[in-house]
């Protein structure tokens, strides 16, 4: 038996709207007419535009519906429950059904996800600062630790590293140039030291000894477009595409470890 809570769905200006969802398979679940309470309006409209949903091709209906037992008070007996199966929409549905929905309260709904999508779109990324701050679970886990490894990930990428070193050659030197000999060779010896401290070798001696047409995907592990997009001609170029997921995590923690000592 599925139990029901009381989740955020988002806030706006004039109120936090919360509605009593399941949560299950991270990911919220609602009855329709528990979304006709959340958007404010009756439950046939929302049957209307699932409806819509589902003939248009925005969604598929055997995807985003579970059928789940819910027990309620029984119409006929007093004091007696009866359980019985129920149609619950996910996520999808609800946002697809909220941008659809003529009331007061789809109207903030889609105000907040605009500024949501907006941010997102402008800088590459939205977050709930005072759910990771406050350690808050939304869906029965916690993502900050997922965050960090995304952001460590980042911060270890060819470029971004490229990026790091040529920001520290501005801040410290007078007469800097990216494009000097000295500035390319600096990096060259960074990169090098992250990856013998890793696997003892240098950038080239990874690449020499495990670059292999003969073996699957060249004997990359990851790149660009993996894991099923095409191998490119630089991919084969970067040491770290060659790297064991273990050893990748560690050569991440190197790099934020060196960055953040020398900010």
């Amino acid at each position: 038996m599925n139990k029901e809570f009381s989740f955020l769905v988002y806030r706006s200006a004039l109120e936090d709207i919360t509605v009593n969802a399941i949560i299950n398979d991270e990911t919220i679940w609602l009855t329709q007419s528990a979304m006709a309470e959340l958007f404010g309006v009756q439950t046939p409209a929302i049957s209307k535009h699932l409806k819509n949903i589902f003939e248009e091709g925005e969604l598929i209906e055997e995807v985003v519906i579970s059928k789940m037992e819910t027990t309620t008070r029984h119409g006929a007996i007093h004091g007696k429950t009866q359980t019985r199966e129920t149609n619950f929409y996910n996520l999808d549905a609800i946002i697809s059904v909220g941008y659809r929905v003529n009331s007061r309260r789809a109207t903030n709904f889609r105000i907040w996800a605009t500024q949501v999508l907006k941010e997102y779109m402008t800088k590459g990324f939205a977050m709930d600062d005072e759910r990771l701050k406050q350690g808050k679970t939304a869906f029965g886990k916690d993502y900050f630790r997922e965050l960090l490894e995304r952001v460590r990930s980042i911060r270890a990428s060819e470029r971004r590293i490229w990026q790091q070193i040529t920001d520290i050659f501005a801040e410290c030197s007078i007469d800097y140039d990216k494009n000097s000999p000295v500035t390319q060779n600096f990096y060259a010896m960074v990169q090098n030291k992250f990856h013998f401290a890793i696997t003892g070798k240098t950038a080239a001696e990874i690449i020499h000894l495990s670059a292999d047409r003969n073996k699957e995907h060249m004997g990359l592990t990851t790149w660009k477009n993996a894991p099923d997009g095409r191998i490119l001609r630089q991919d084969v170029t970067i040491a770290k595409n060659y790297l064991e997921e273990k050893q990748i995590r560690q050569l991440e923690r190197a790099v934020t470890g060196y960055f953040d000592y020398i900010e």
